[in-house]
């Protein structure tokens, strides 16, 4: 399901109002975050190097969940950060490794995922972890804003850490039931349903569920006088 339309149905006044001048949106496929946001994919070029594209800044870069799928994101975002205008601000959201991972590495959710993130601990059990506190920390001229975990809809009675068995019958039933309640039909009862996921792995992204690292950055003002 298209993320930025999810996260965007929570958005709060002042996540609005980062978003309501110029927007350069990473990533964006075909859901921008705002109508007037200017995209970004690849189509355009690399995010990787994405300074070799795009020439002028912006009062916003926004990106849902893009980061992950870089070769190297520190470099990536350093490239991101140049386009931002000094007092505009960086909003991206990235996939929480314990919630959409959930302990497996390469991701069984999305096998494009290059690397994985995490807001702050000190041990990672993921081999490509990224502290997103740490990492936004080494951008020069910054000012962190907010950095929060967002898992509205999410149901972590369904988490399984690591990895397991599970039975093909379980697997059948759990996506029979997301096609038939895509398509306005269930003929299971809720008991039965809650049955199947807790016996199956379950990527509850892919209905409303949102299990993701909200980052919104500010870039400090040029000194007075520059």
């Amino acid at each position: 399901m298209d993320e930025s339309k999810k996260s965007s149905a929570h958005f709060t006044d002042f996540e609005k109002s980062i978003l309501s001048k110029s927007v350069l949106d990473i990533g964006a496929g075909k859901d921008p975050v705002v109508a007037h946001a200017e995209v970004f994919d690849l189509a355009q070029g690399d995010a990787n190097h994405i300074t070799s594209f795009v020439k002028k800044q912006f009062d916003c870069v926004y990106s849902s969940h893009c980061l992950e799928h870089m070769h190297n994101p520190s470099e990536a975002i350093r490239e991101w950060w140049r386009l931002i205008k000094p007092e505009g601000f960086l909003f991206f959201t990235v996939p929480d490794e314990d919630l959409y991972e959930q302990g497996v590495f390469p991701s069984r959710f999305n096998g494009d995922h290059k690397h994985t993130f995490t807001l702050a601990k000190k041990k990672s059990w993921s081999p490509v972890s990224i502290n997103v506190i740490d990492f936004v920390a080494k951008l020069p001229d910054v000012e962190v804003v907010s950095v929060s975990l967002n898992d509205i809809g999410y149901d972590r009675r369904f988490v399984k850490h690591g990895l397991f068995k599970t039975g093909a019958i379980f697997r059948f039933f759990t996506r029979l039931i997301g096609s038939l309640k895509k398509r306005g039909l269930n003929f299971f009862s809720e008991k039965a349903e809650a049955f199947f996921n807790r016996h199956s792995l379950v990527d509850q992204t892919r209905s409303n569920a949102l299990a993701q690292i909200e980052v919104i950055l500010r870039k400090k003002p040029l000194p007075l006088g520059v």
